[in-house]
């Protein structure tokens, strides 16, 4: 399973596609000093995350955004 997904400090919004997860991350990146879209693929039966990829980053993001991601 895929989800696409934004998240700004947080606060975190689910997208049907990966372009409304971008657009999506891009208008909280107004409101908000960084924001990043993300795709997640999880196992259907577990719920366990199989992978993380950054599909945008807008504003402020930390440096070890990425590295966190693989950490998690």
């Amino acid at each position: 399973m895929i989800h696409c997904r934004c998240e700004a400090g947080g606060d975190r919004r689910v997208s049907t596609t990966s372009s409304a997860a971008l657009k999506r991350a891009e208008a909280m990146a107004a409101r908000m000093p960084g924001t990043a879209a993300l795709q997640i693929a999880a196992d259907d039966e577990t719920g366990e995350l199989e992978s993380a990829t950054i599909l945008g980053q807008f504003g402020e993001v930390p440096d070890d955004f990425a590295e966190s991601l693989q950490a998690a």
